[in-house]
Protein backbone atom coordinates (compact mmCIF):
# COMPACT_ATOMS: atom_id res chain seq x y z
CA UNK A 1 0.00 0.00 0.00
CA UNK A 2 0.91 3.56 0.06
CA UNK A 3 -0.01 6.98 1.64
CA UNK A 4 -3.51 8.65 -0.25
CA UNK A 5 -2.26 11.53 -1.26
CA UNK A 6 -3.50 14.52 -3.88
CA UNK A 7 -1.93 17.38 -5.29
CA UNK A 8 -5.07 20.04 -6.63
CA UNK A 9 -4.14 23.39 -8.35
CA UNK A 10 -6.11 25.58 -7.58
CA UNK A 11 -5.18 28.50 -9.25
CA UNK A 12 -2.70 28.83 -12.00
CA UNK A 13 -2.03 32.63 -13.44
CA UNK A 14 0.41 34.82 -14.98
CA UNK A 15 1.54 35.50 -11.07
CA UNK A 16 0.53 32.79 -8.96
CA UNK A 17 -0.09 29.39 -8.04
CA UNK A 18 -1.94 27.88 -5.86
CA UNK A 19 -1.94 24.16 -4.81
CA UNK A 20 -3.39 22.35 -2.43
CA UNK A 21 -1.28 19.23 -0.68
CA UNK A 22 -3.01 16.59 1.15
CA UNK A 23 -1.82 13.39 2.31
CA UNK A 24 -3.61 10.41 5.24
CA UNK A 25 -1.03 7.67 5.78
CA UNK A 26 -0.90 4.54 6.13
CA UNK A 27 2.59 4.51 7.83
CA UNK A 28 4.50 4.77 4.31
CA UNK A 29 5.05 8.24 4.23
CA UNK A 30 6.62 10.44 1.74
CA UNK A 31 10.61 11.01 1.20
CA UNK A 32 11.69 13.82 -0.87
CA UNK A 33 8.55 13.36 -3.60
CA UNK A 34 7.76 16.34 -6.61
CA UNK A 35 4.60 18.69 -5.30
CA UNK A 36 5.47 21.53 -7.29
CA UNK A 37 6.81 20.71 -10.47
CA UNK A 38 7.94 24.36 -12.02
CA UNK A 39 7.69 23.13 -15.71
CA UNK A 40 4.00 22.17 -15.35
CA UNK A 41 2.44 25.29 -14.21
CA UNK A 42 0.84 27.60 -16.71
CA UNK A 43 3.37 29.93 -18.92
CA UNK A 44 2.73 33.87 -19.07
CA UNK A 45 0.72 35.51 -21.29
CA UNK A 46 3.92 36.43 -23.32
CA UNK A 47 4.40 32.86 -23.70
CA UNK A 48 7.42 32.36 -21.00
CA UNK A 49 7.54 29.27 -18.80
CA UNK A 50 7.52 29.55 -15.24
CA UNK A 51 11.12 28.81 -13.79
CA UNK A 52 11.19 29.15 -10.60
CA UNK A 53 8.41 30.26 -7.05
CA UNK A 54 8.72 31.49 -4.07
CA UNK A 55 6.98 30.98 -1.21
CA UNK A 56 3.98 34.05 -0.70
CA UNK A 57 1.79 32.09 1.51
CA UNK A 58 1.51 28.57 3.33
CA UNK A 59 -1.56 27.64 5.37
CA UNK A 60 -1.35 24.11 7.01
CA UNK A 61 -2.33 21.66 9.42
CA UNK A 62 -0.67 18.37 10.31
CA UNK A 63 -1.60 15.28 12.67
CA UNK A 64 0.46 13.17 14.05
CA UNK A 65 3.74 13.99 11.05
CA UNK A 66 5.56 16.60 10.70
CA UNK A 67 6.24 17.66 6.69
CA UNK A 68 9.61 19.32 5.60
CA UNK A 69 9.66 21.80 1.80
CA UNK A 70 12.74 21.35 -0.14
CA UNK A 71 13.61 23.32 -2.81
CA UNK A 72 14.80 20.47 -5.72
CA UNK A 73 18.77 20.15 -6.02
CA UNK A 74 21.31 18.40 -6.57
CA UNK A 75 21.64 18.50 -2.70
CA UNK A 76 17.99 20.19 -1.22
CA UNK A 77 17.46 22.52 0.47
CA UNK A 78 14.77 23.31 3.89
CA UNK A 79 12.17 25.11 2.10
CA UNK A 80 10.07 25.70 5.18
CA UNK A 81 9.04 23.12 8.12
CA UNK A 82 6.16 22.35 9.52
CA UNK A 83 5.55 20.89 12.53
CA UNK A 84 4.13 17.69 13.97
CA UNK A 85 0.32 18.24 15.37
CA UNK A 86 0.01 22.03 14.18
CA UNK A 87 -2.21 24.44 12.63
CA UNK A 88 -1.05 27.44 11.25
CA UNK A 89 -0.72 30.03 8.27
CA UNK A 90 2.37 32.23 7.40
CA UNK A 91 2.49 35.06 5.19
CA UNK A 92 5.49 35.95 3.59
CA UNK A 93 4.36 38.30 1.16
CA UNK A 94 4.81 41.80 2.06
CA UNK A 95 8.83 41.02 1.22
CA UNK A 96 7.96 38.99 -1.98
CA UNK A 97 7.91 35.58 -0.28
CA UNK A 98 10.44 33.06 0.35
CA UNK A 99 13.32 32.22 -2.01
CA UNK A 100 14.98 29.36 -3.31
CA UNK A 101 18.36 29.23 -1.60
CA UNK A 102 19.56 25.87 -3.97
CA UNK A 103 22.54 25.94 -4.71
CA UNK A 104 24.06 23.48 -8.12
CA UNK A 105 21.20 21.28 -10.04
CA UNK A 106 18.84 23.82 -8.54
CA UNK A 107 15.41 22.95 -10.65
CA UNK A 108 12.42 25.38 -9.00
CA UNK A 109 10.28 22.47 -7.81
CA UNK A 110 9.50 21.69 -4.13
CA UNK A 111 9.86 18.75 -3.08
CA UNK A 112 8.07 17.46 -0.01
CA UNK A 113 9.17 14.53 3.21
CA UNK A 114 7.13 13.33 6.01
CA UNK A 115 8.64 12.21 9.35
CA UNK A 116 7.47 10.51 12.23
CA UNK A 117 4.48 9.42 10.13
CA UNK A 118 2.40 6.25 11.16
CA UNK A 119 -1.07 5.02 9.61
CA UNK A 120 -3.67 7.59 10.04
CA UNK A 121 -2.01 10.06 10.24
CA UNK A 122 -2.76 13.48 7.87
CA UNK A 123 -1.39 16.78 6.41
CA UNK A 124 -3.47 19.77 4.51
CA UNK A 125 -1.48 22.37 2.85
CA UNK A 126 -1.82 24.89 1.03
CA UNK A 127 0.50 26.60 -1.16
CA UNK A 128 0.62 30.11 -2.73
CA UNK A 129 3.75 30.43 -4.63
CA UNK A 130 4.71 33.74 -6.68
CA UNK A 131 5.71 32.67 -10.21
CA UNK A 132 8.93 33.81 -11.69
CA UNK A 133 10.15 33.55 -15.42
CA UNK A 134 13.79 34.07 -16.30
Amino acid sequence: MADAVTSTTLLDSDRFAIIQLTNTSDGTGESAVKKVDVSALQANSHGEACTSVRLGKIVYSTFGMSVKLLWDATTDTICWDLNSDYTTDEDFTDFGGIRNTSGTGKTGDIMLTTTGHSGGDSYVIVLTLFKDYD
